[in-house]
């Protein structure tokens, strides 16, 4: 488009007919039409080209896409496996994963960091017993479920989707944690309000974006971790990170570590 708004250069438009009993009359109507509006335009404009028609097959992009997402592994001992993947060998701890219609496949470098982060909280914390996790905008539960396997006690992921709760429920069912994972629909207002089963934990996880993560921490995030605990943010590119890491500074909190992974950054923090 032109700054005034108005359409530039050769358009193509493309529409689809479903290939039923009218299609034939469909095909028909659209050919006459376009004859009728190449009169009427009267060379105002440049000829309409003759409409082409081909069949497309119809797929099912829900499974389709599944083809192409395979085995991930992650930090020193993880392995992120498609549900309707076998867990390959090799040794490693697989989280399985069928994201749903919900946030969080585990491919996206955010994601990483933060399972990065999560492994290197466990060899922090060493063998201490019943250690809880919180998540905040819980997506598909693949961070929750992961402190689980990796030893969590307890943990508990919100998230404002109803939808992100239910397959973050079917993920934890299907790896086997779901009596230690409490869910529900909410986020740090909620917690702090005291309506589920944790308002702190020892390793609070929030990977979302930059902005959300600053009002989330004005909303009063950082109390959610318990004293000597974590505090792990992701979702921030890089050029946002001051912005999160002042606030973190505002909110009375210490930054421990932060990871970079391209574009995108994790930040550990620690009630200061």
């Amino acid at each position: 488009e032109d700054e005034g708004g108005q359409a530039v250069g050769p358009l193509r438009v493309c529409g689809y007919l479903p290939m039923d009993e009218h299609l034939e009359e469909n095909r028909q109507r659209i050919v006459e039409r376009l004859w009728y509006l190449s009169r009427i335009a009267d060379g105002k404009t440049s000829a309409l080209p003759e409409p082409t028609f081909r069949p497309i097959q119809e797929v099912n992009w829900m499974e389709a896409w599944k083809e192409h997402y395979h085995p991930i592994p992650v930090g020193q001992g993880l392995i992120i496996v498609p549900a309707w993947l076998e867990t390959p060998p090799g040794g490693r701890m697989p989280i399985r994963i069928d994201p749903g219609m919900a946030f969080g496949t585990g491919t996206h470098p955010t994601t990483q960091l933060c399972l990065a982060l999560l492994e290197k909280y466990v060899q922090t914390v060493g063998p201490a017993e019943g250690w809880q996790v919180i998540d905040v905008g819980c997506g598909s539960g693949i961070l929750a479920v992961a402190a689980l396997k990796l030893g969590a006690g307890r943990a508990l992921g919100v998230d404002i989707d109803p939808e992100a709760v239910d397959a973050s429920r079917q993920n934890a069912a299907g790896n086997g944690v779901l009596e230690a994972l409490e869910l529900g629909v909410g986020s740090v207002e909620e917690l702090r309000a005291g309506q589920f089963g944790l308002q702190q934990a020892g390793l609070v996880f929030a990977n979302i974006l930059a902005p959300v993560l600053v009002r989330l921490l004005d909303q009063g995030l950082g109390d959610l971790v318990t004293p000597g605990g974590w505090l792990v943010l992701s979702g921030i590119l890089d050029e946002q990170s001051p912005d999160v890491e002042a606030a973190l500074h505002k909110h009375g909190l210490r930054l421990v570590e932060r990871f970079q992974s391209g574009d995108w950054v994790a930040l550990a923090a620690s009630q200061a």
